[in-house]
């Protein structure tokens, strides 16, 4: 399930097809009939998710009338922060119709909300960017003064962001005034504003764990990887990532997650500081990341599958690392994904993946391209109209300033004439 409406979302692609391929019938709530996600072979049926904002109770009445279409219980997985925080306070209503994991208390929204982030990081003793949450624009601005440009600058509950009003969940500012510009559209992005240390990092500073803690806690599935691109940069989702062993931010992960008792499927960002040698957690998601296909094994096994075999009480495979694995996002990274495509052999292979192309799935890729050429085309054209109509606000600004000053009583140029 996913209440985000994003018709561009690749990581609904990856559940979708992770779990067709294992022979799950995949049912998918989202608003998705314009995304090139319903065209999957793997798709069984698609069905009209909560609308964003929806109640509890709302979310729940979506998640009982589905129930009622299928043969049986089925393992839900939420796939953005909205869902995976309603299903997590549904957990007692909803366990009669769906496989849940089980996590202790709110532990999914004290992970979510970037705002108390950094108590869970104390909690488990891992390293966290200095965060401050001003109460005014002027506490804003002085907030960059005091932690130093550039500044991260983040929404706590970032699922509350409207659509369309021009706001990220994290941007990299640089001054006091953009700080304090930020910071008056708090009541517009519903959540309080976080000024976070930039961590300075060396080139491959950004990392992330994926993996999923099943019923005994043990975690399965997923890995470390590091970012090599994203979008927006430094700040965004990951459009390029590799499969890259390091013990210690595995440790560091399971640390967290043992500290929560968490349960279920996890995304953590980490950002390495190049001065300590420190890795901080940025972010906690409690769902899967986009990019989770990145840590598909040897047996094409990933979070989503490990979940699934946890919660249908079936045993997963012996692990089958494959480091070095790539993921490539093309509709972000378009001519390094022309190179990919051009390589001969299967796509993807075992050592790569792309997120929306796959020779056993190609629908979904030939839809992307189309959908994404006309997105891109809307976006350069709108942007060349705002453009102009700023060059040409401009223009007559300075034509009317510059104008030459009439006395009064002075005849215009048309008095003049006709006086003649």
């Amino acid at each position: 399930m996913r209440i985000d409406r994003n018709p561009f979302h690749h990581g609904t692609l990856g559940a979708v097809r992770s779990l067709g391929r294992a022979g799950v019938e995949v049912h998918l709530v989202a608003d998705d009939r314009r995304s090139p996600v319903q065209r999957s072979r793997h798709l069984h049926r698609m069905h009209a998710p909560p609308m964003p904002g929806a109640s509890l109770a709302e979310v729940a009445a979506v998640l009982r009338r589905v129930s009622r279409r299928l043969s049986g219980p089925a393992v839900l997985i939420p796939l953005d922060d909205a869902s995976a925080l309603a299903v997590s306070a549904l957990y007692d209503e909803l366990t009669d119709c769906f496989l849940l994991p089980r996590t202790a208390g709110n532990v999914a929204e004290r992970v979510a909300d970037k705002a108390t982030l950094a108590q869970v990081c104390a909690q488990a003793g891992v390293a966290h960017p200095t965060t401050l949450a001003p109460e005014s624009a002027a506490e804003a601005a002085g907030a960059v003064d005091r932690l130093g440009s550039p500044v991260v600058a983040k929404w706590s509950r970032p699922w509350l962001l409207p659509r369309d009003a021009g706001l990220r969940s994290t941007t990299v500012i640089r001054s006091p005034r953009e700080a304090s510009d930020l910071f008056e559209r708090r009541a517009e992005a519903g959540s309080r504003l976080l000024l976070q240390a930039f961590v300075p990092g060396a080139r491959d500073a950004d990392w992330f764990v994926h993996g999923c803690a099943g019923r005994d806690g043990v975690v399965r599935g997923g890995g470390t990887g590091r970012k090599h691109r994203s979008w927006p940069r430094s700040a965004g989702l990951t459009v390029s990532g590799e499969w890259a062993e390091n013990p210690a931010l595995r440790s560091a992960a399971a640390q967290v997650v043992a500290a929560l008792e968490y349960r279920g499927i996890f995304d953590l960002d980490f950002r390495r500081d190049a001065e300590t040698g420190d890795y901080h957690l940025i972010d906690f998601n409690p769902r899967p990341g986009a990019q989770f296909r990145l840590f598909a094994d040897g047996t094409d096994t990933d979070v989503v599958r490990a979940l699934h075999l946890d919660l249908t009480h079936r045993p997963a495979p012996a692990p089958d690392p494959l480091p070095g694995r790539t993921f490539l996002v093309e509709n972000y990274a378009p001519l390094a994904a022309l190179r990919a495509l051009s390589r001969p052999g299967p796509r993807p292979s075992p050592g790569n993946e792309l997120a929306w192309h796959a020779d056993d799935d190609p629908a979904p890729g030939a839809a992307l391209r189309r959908l994404w050429r006309r997105h891109v085309t809307r976006r350069i054209g709108a942007a060349l109209r705002h453009r102009t109509h700023r060059i040409l606000t401009s223009l007559s600004i300075r034509a009317r300033e510059h104008a030459p000053a009439v006395l009064p009583g002075t005849p215009t140029r048309e008095r003049a004439v006709t006086d003649a």
